[in-house]
């Protein structure tokens, strides 16, 4: 009762122990490394439409909401692509999904082509595609991807990308193999293929607003969704329907949700945290085992902070977005510079409505964009590779959770070196041999021991 939740629970011992130790990539690169020396960098060049070329086949994995917008993303990217396989634990999600891809696209997907249970990943995997399109919860992307890529798939995979150090590692080796065989993967952290976010990197990554100093970055909003149990589901069907509320399925909102903002300062800065100090509570949420607020302090190598704020409860100021201050000026990361006065130094230009009147939207959705990158970088040879980044982006998520979960500081080498694994050892219909209780930071109250 004294110690609470204690850091063991989440840390476990050293993956040295029994998982394969991986070097991780330098916590220090790109435009925080340089001063203020005026500079070019190269960003992508974007297409509206990827080029036409041999018929590309897509396998889904994962047909929920949103592996069902992932596919119809992926038809809506250029000519010559299909859907040819879909598979999912419960039969429902495929039929919905067959439904959706007919209607939004007109695509079929035969009866032959749609697989159910636990290994139909392997199934649709084995269906003859060329892409790997991988959406279902985060808990089970490191198995799915690894196998993708043994089979020679190139990979679109939805962040984050895993829910454990265990995970990320995996993740990480994987991305390395997939580099080496020339096989792209793109990751679903859509601002870095977003229009107005890439060129604001651009002027931030040149020197716009000198060197950075620190960050801040959101995702306050609403409650997402939940399910009530049903007396006809097995326990694992229940946890599965409600995934965003259990850790082992969605590694908690601050990994599966505002992931996006932390892989946004990492791309700006250049940086991974060392360490972090958080806290964070239930206040509203009705099932699962999850917080649904999140305050983290993250502490960079160079000794800048980045303050990362999450929540999801409704009725509450919300707020999604980023900011980074630099020496020069500061940036919303997404349209903007400003001097140290405010004054605008930069703003991005959208393009003009059919009147001629400027819009606030980009031309392409990211959501498409990202589809098209992949699709481009299949067709011209040119491969990209974003799972390293984003698998590094989910575990300092991994670690801000950690910290307030137990109310400690925890390190970036305690997370690289954790053998933590979320999840059951069996997948099954049935009981799920995990824990359940909401995890509560610090040490319990004593009467008298205070005296």
């Amino acid at each position: 009762m004294k110690n609470g939740i204690s850091r063991r629970t989440f840390l476990g011992t050293s993956a040295a122990a029994g998982l394969t130790t991986l070097t991780f990539p330098s916590l220090v690169t790109g435009c925080a490394k340089e001063k203020t020396t005026k500079k070019t960098v190269e960003v992508m060049t974007f297409l509206d439409q990827a080029p036409d070329g041999q018929e590309l086949k897509a396998g889904l994995i994962g047909c929920g909401g949103r592996g069902t917008g992932a596919a119809i993303d992926f038809l809506s990217a250029g000519p010559n692509l299909k859907i040819t396989a879909l598979g999912d634990v419960l039969q429902d999600r495929i039929d919905s999904c067959r439904e959706e891809l007919k209607k939004e696209k007109g695509a079929e997907v035969p009866d032959e082509m749609c697989f159910v249970g636990f290994d139909a990943f392997q199934k649709v995997i084995e269906s003859g595609v060329d892409i790997v399109i991988l959406a279902t919860p985060p808990h089970f992307r490191p198995e799915h991807f690894s196998a993708a890529i043994e089979a020679h798939k190139h990979v679109f995979m939805e962040k984050p990308v895993c829910v454990d150090p265990a995970g990320a590692r995996s993740v990480i080796a994987t991305a390395r193999k997939a580099a080496g065989m020339g096989h792209s993967v793109v990751t679903g952290t859509q601002r870095r293929h977003q229009r107005d976010y890439v060129a604001t990197y651009k002027n931030v990554a040149e020197g716009m607003i000198g060197d950075i100093v620190s960050a801040n970055c959101w995702w306050n909003g609403g409650k997402l969704w939940h399910r009530d149990p049903n007396p006809k589901w097995t326990e694992m069907e229940y946890m599965i329907r409600d995934w965003v509320n259990w850790c082992w399925l969605s590694g908690d909102h601050i990994v599966e949700q505002h992931v996006h903002n932390l892989d946004v300062i990492h791309w700006f800065t250049g940086m991974y945290p060392v360490k972090a100090t958080g806290f964070g509570s239930r206040q509203r949420r009705v099932t699962g085992d999850q917080f649904d607020n999140f305050s983290v302090d993250f502490v960079f190598e160079n000794g800048i902070h980045m303050h990362s704020m999450c929540r999801q409860i409704n009725g509450c100021a919300n707020n999604v977005s980023e900011r980074v201050q630099g020496t020069l000026g500061s940036s919303n990361c997404q349209n903007t510079i400003l001097d140290p006065a405010g004054t605008t130094l930069w703003k991005y230009e959208y393009p003009l409505d059919d009147q001629g009147q400027p819009t606030s939207e980009i031309k392409i959705s990211p959501y498409v964009q990202e589809h098209i990158d992949l699709v481009t970088a299949i067709r011209t040879g040119k491969p990209i590779n974003e799972a390293e980044n984003t698998a590094m982006s989910t575990l300092v998520a991994i670690m801000g959770r950690v910290s307030a979960y137990t109310g400690k500081e925890v390190t970036m080498e305690e997370m690289m070196n954790s053998d933590m694994k979320l999840g059951p050892t069996v997948y099954a219909f049935g009981k799920v041999d995990v824990p359940k209780a909401v995890p509560v930071a610090g040490e319990a109250y004593v009467p008298g021991s205070e005296s």
